[in-house]
């Protein structure tokens, strides 16, 4: 008989998943700094604008995955109270609420927090800078 208390097996499912996602945070945040640093050397340079589409669309793909998993770091270091699923009743998942806004005001969840918004609004900026979408014709 395992000691511990046994948690939901969904949740504690979605927490692992979280937390296989957040141990390759480290590589996806290196793939974004190198596709932005392809971009911007492609910007100095007279290229092709189909080629700074490309780059520019890769690296949109690379800090969305580096904020997915800055997202999932931060969910995991709240810890299995933290996550509601849709199967459970308004009370746990109220009470997931809660527990996440209990986490957030943690050290140990804090620099993640930090992290997930610094990498958002990067994300946010490039978008806002270069078009990512394809665009309407008139």
């Amino acid at each position: 008989m395992p000691l511990g208390r046994r948690g939901n097996k969904d949740v504690v499912e979605l927490h692992e998943a979280d937390r296989r996602l957040a141990a390759g945070y480290a590589e996806r945040l290196a793939a974004a700094t190198e596709a932005e640093r392809a971009l911007r050397d492609a910007q100095g340079d007279a290229v092709a604008p189909e080629e700074l589409r490309e780059l520019t669309i890769a690296f949109d793909v690379a800090l969305t995955g580096a904020l997915a998993a800055a997202e999932a770091a931060e969910r995991a270091e709240m810890g299995p109270k933290a996550y509601a699923t849709d199967a459970q009743d308004a009370k746990a998942q109220r009470a997931a609420e809660i527990e996440v806004r209990k986490a957030k005001a943690t050290v140990s969840v804090r620099p993640w927090t930090d992290e997930v918004d610094r990498l958002r609004t990067a994300r946010e900026a490039h978008r806002l800078s270069f078009r990512t979408a394809p665009t309407a014709a008139v």
